[in-house]
């Protein structure tokens, strides 16, 4: 049996199994970058058609785009922060997932960063437009970026992991439009003292936790490889928690490079299939109308 993909580049591709709402698809063809951002981000000054130039030469199967919309992010010299032009974005989006209509597919998505103070916007944001994809994420916690530094003063680093994990459990239990939980240990980037030694286990109780009520509400988490550019030996999240999350029940998988530049599309994603393989996963995740499709790697 076959059917029609909106993979351009797939002529049709075989069914094996329902699962989920989602299909198993046969993959013959590169990974998908499901987490990128472009100048509709406070932090990117990249045009989005720079970014699908890029991903056509890598020959990446499909790319989405998830640009940052951050509720109370702090000001930056008072400036507004992380606050999406969603009408301007939405259709630029649209004209670029039509100018390379068979050549690469383009979907529409965006990473929303998750608090709960701001949960009622985030559950009823943009609902005139379809996304395919959304990531939540944690970037801020009690007001603060863990990058600044006055998110570390006056406790010790194990206390500030802790107070962040803590605070995803919140998010989780009041915020729902979102499909995976970004980059799970994004603090660890910014830990300031570089010699620490992170381990997933002094937090495991916490993080399992959190990883169970994802996979309660049917919500996945993604492989986000941009732990490698920032110097870290591993993805975020760790293997560890990637592992957890499979052995919990956990299905859902995205691969996202989180790049903000051309040079950083698909970030090391060479790495990726042995990493998903070793927590046991054959397989990755992508989304089209926010519904799951499992390709084999």
């Amino acid at each position: 049996m076959t059917i029609k993909s909106d993979y351009s580049i797939i002529q049709s591709v075989n069914i094996k199994t329902q699962f989920d709402g989602g299909i198993f698809m046969n993959k013959s063809i590169t990974l998908s970058d499901f987490h990128l951002h472009s100048y509709y981000s406070s932090d990117s000054k990249s045009s989005p058609e720079s970014m699908v130039k890029e991903a056509i030469d890598l020959g990446l199967s499909s790319i989405c785009f998830t640009d940052h919309n951050d509720f109370d992010y702090p000001k930056d010299d008072e400036k507004i922060m992380f606050q999406l032009d969603l009408p301007s974005y939405m259709k630029e989006m649209m004209e670029l997932r039509t100018r390379y209509e068979g050549v690469l597919p383009i979907y529409i998505g965006l990473e929303q960063g998750l608090q709960k103070k701001s949960a009622h916007r985030i559950n009823h944001y943009g609902e005139e437009y379809d996304f395919d994809f959304i990531i939540g994420s944690s970037h801020v916690v009690d007001g603060v970026d863990p990058y600044y530094q006055s998110y570390w003063d006056g406790i010790t680093i194990k206390e500030g992991i802790q107070k962040y994990f803590l605070s995803i459990i919140e998010n989780i239990k009041i915020c729902d439009k979102f499909d995976v939980y970004g980059h799970i240990d994004y603090i660890i980037r910014y830990v300031p003292d570089k010699n620490f030694i992170y381990n997933y286990t002094d937090y495991c109780d916490i993080v399992n936790e959190a990883l169970l009520l994802l996979i309660q509400k049917g919500k996945g988490i993604e492989i986000n490889t941009s732990g490698f550019k920032y110097g870290l030996d591993q993805a975020h999240p760790c293997s560890d928690i990637i592992r957890k999350y499979k052995e919990l029940g956990g299905e859902i998988i995205t691969i996202g490079s989180d790049g903000h530049k051309p040079e950083h599309i698909a970030y090391d994603f060479e790495k990726v299939p042995k990493i998903l393989k070793a927590c046991g996963f054959d397989y990755y995740t992508v989304f089209k109308n926010r519904k799951p499709s499992f390709i084999k790697i």
